[in-house]
């Protein structure tokens, strides 16, 4: 159908889809996911960068099981100090959720970005919540190799 959207990433999901344009082209999103941390409290995320050749995003996927709601900060950054920030009410449940910063126009590939998930305690005053998970690109590799 057009305009539509296939999944990107995701937990065990792929490094990237096809999105269908009116005109029935096929355009690509690339994808670039870090890894699946998960906390002692019961919080597990994966932050993605994805571009599509036009614009540039950050999505983050977390599952919720402290039985508590949680606050995220979602941020993409790229290069000369571009900072995109969203925050996400995140609910505890046992069904994955997503949350995505708006899209803005890309100047290069998914490596050119870094995104990063913060989740911490929802009760209270936001600056004394505790950080329960932050969730980001893979390890730069060692010198060591």
């Amino acid at each position: 159908m057009p305009g539509e959207r296939g999944e990107v990433g995701g937990p065990g999901g792929g490094s990237g889809s096809a999105f269908t344009g009116s005109a029935g082209s096929v355009l690509w999103t690339a994808a670039r996911c870090g890894p699946e941390p998960t906390s002692p409290e019961g919080v597990e995320g994966q932050t993605c960068v994805l571009v599509d050749g036009h614009a540039a995003w950050a999505r983050s996927y977390y599952r919720n099981t402290t039985g508590d709601e949680l606050r995220s900060v979602l941020t993409l950054m790229g290069s000369g100090g571009r900072t995109v920030e969203t925050h996400c009410t995140v609910e505890s449940r046992d069904e994955p959720g997503d949350c995505e910063t708006p899209h803005r126009s890309s100047y290069g590939g998914p490596e050119e970005y870094v995104a990063v998930a913060e989740y911490a305690g929802g009760g209270g005053v936001a600056e004394e919540a505790p950080l329960l998970l932050r969730s980001g690109p893979d390890p730069a590799p060692s010198a060591a190799g």
